[in-house]
This record gives structure tokens, sequence and C-alpha cells, in this order.
């Protein structure tokens, strides 16, 4: 399977809009209950290539590249959680959405659950998986940013390639072309500088102001699913319970043989948990 035949049979539209000046790209599919997906750190549209058309037979499902992130605008700024949940929020109005549901991995899920604590009155419910690094650990910070930067600035087929495997429980995951979206997006000049702005969350004394703490989670009102693995690289399944606690009526799911990409790895899992959650939600 590639990203293409993913797609192929799906009615699906590839976008850029402008987020308060930045230019965004997006892809679209499917009708219903708009479901905005958030990729993880370094990430992309393409992470969720293998959901898009499972998820868009229920809802408007609505990709995007994050601020510095893909072929999104990337202005010359530190990208701390606060920014990344002001571009959803310049997303969301750019489209004219009143409501959203939100499901975000890694950082993606970092940034979600920081806008449900914030901007409640746009989230109706969210599914968070391996939101990364609950408990700020310095080897996964350093290996994260490492890996990151060399990827991009020493880019080339095994660098790139590692930064991918080092997400995945079964390496063989990692396909060519995944390795060559990502080798195009990091080779861009914008993006050679962008990286320096992107891994500063793995910097401690960034990190610590947008840190997991029940001063935030607990402003979170809405349904809200933790969706960990037995493989995540960077939290244990009992140092992601903590978010359970943090998150007031939280719900709390391990998705087995899987790693930091659960939604690549097990699709079909994937889609139906977080099918299942948010349906039952609204």
């Amino acid at each position: 399977m590639t990203i293409w035949t993913d797609l192929a049979d799906v009615e699906f539209k590839l976008y850029y809009l402008d987020a308060n000046g930045i230019k965004t790209r997006v892809l679209e599919a499917g009708k219903g209950e708009p479901l905005i997906l958030l990729h993880g750190t370094g990430g992309h549209i393409e992470a969720y290539a293998r959901n898009v058309k499972g998820l868009s037979e229920k809802f408007r499902v609505i990709c995007i590249d994050m601020v510095g992130h893909g072929y999104t605008d990337k202005p010359n700024r530190e990208y701390g959680i606060d920014y990344y949940s002001d571009h959803l929020l310049w997303v969301i109005q750019a489209l004219g959405l009143s409501k959203v549901c939100l499901s975000g991995e890694s950082l993606g899920g970092w940034v979600a659950a920081w806008f449900a604590a914030y901007h409640p009155e746009y989230t109706q419910a969210m599914v968070l998986n391996t939101p990364g690094n609950v408990n700020n650990k310095p080897e996964v910070m350093k290996r994260l940013k490492d890996s990151t930067i060399k990827a991009v600035v020493e880019a080339n087929y095994e660098n790139v390639k590692t930064r991918l495997e080092w997400l995945m429980y079964d390496k063989s995951q990692v396909t060519d072309e995944l390795i060559k979206t990502r080798y195009d997006i990091y080779t861009r000049p914008e993006y050679q500088e962008a990286v320096y702005n992107i891994v500063c969350l793995q910097d401690i004394k960034v990190r610590e102001r947008y840190s997991w703490d029940p001063s935030w989670c607990s402003k979170i009102n809405v349904p809200t699913l933790l969706a960990w693995t037995d493989h995540d690289p960077t939290s244990t399944v009992e140092e992601g319970k903590q978010l359970k606690k943090m998150i007031p009526n939280s719900e709390f799911i391990v998705i087995k043989d899987a790693g930091h990409w659960p939604q690549w790895e097990k699709p079909e899992e994937f889609n139906y948990i977080l099918t299942k959650f948010l349906l039952e939600k609204l």
C-alpha cells in the first residue's frame, strides 16, 4: 500500500487557507461533524494517510500541517504550545467552524489538550494518542531533538529513516514512500531554519512553561480519550495514566503492538476506537 492508494478512492481536497496570515496546508474529506487531526513533532498531513478513508465515513476530516511544519508557513519564532494552539484557533476561524472534535498524536495531542483547556467553547470531544514524554524525561528530549535536527540538517535517506523508525514498534511500517515524503519536506530551505524553532520544546526551560500539569489540565471539560500504546518510546503506560488523573473524567485505552504512531501502525483499530468514542460523546 502507498499513501496514494490509501486515498485513491476517497473524495478529498488538498488546499491552502489563510490562518491569520499563515498559509496553511489542509487535506479535507468526508461529511459530518468536523474532526481536526494534528500530527507530531516534525510531522505533516501524511501521518494520517491511513486514517482519512475510514474516518471520513463518519466525520468531516480536516488534516493540517501545523505552523512551522510540512508545507505550512514557518515564521521565524519560537514554536510553543500556545502558538500552535493559536494557529489551530485561526484555522478553525478561517473555516468558519463553531465546534470541532480534535485528535492529535504526540505534539498534536499536547496541542489539542492545551486548546481544549483554553478554548472550550470550540471543542466538543477529543482523542489524544501518545501525547508524549509526560514526565519531561531528559533522555527522551535529547534523542528527539538530536534525531530531528540530524534528519533535517544532515538530510539523507538513512537519517530520515532512522527518525521515522524511532516512532514505530514494527520498523517495517516505515515505507520508502514515507521516507521520501518526509525527505522532500526536510530538505526545503525554510525547513532547515524552522527545525530549530520546532525542537525548542525539547529544551526544559521552554518546555516547563507548558508541561502537563493539573493547573491547566483540570480546565479541560470535554470528553477525552487517552489512547496509549504498549511500546511508546516516550512514555510508559503507567506514565500515560498520570494524564488520566489530571484530565477530569477522561478515559484511557491501550493499543497493543504499536509504538508512537498507532494511527499508522494500527489504522483499523485506531479508527474504530476514535470513531466509537467520539460518536458516543457527541
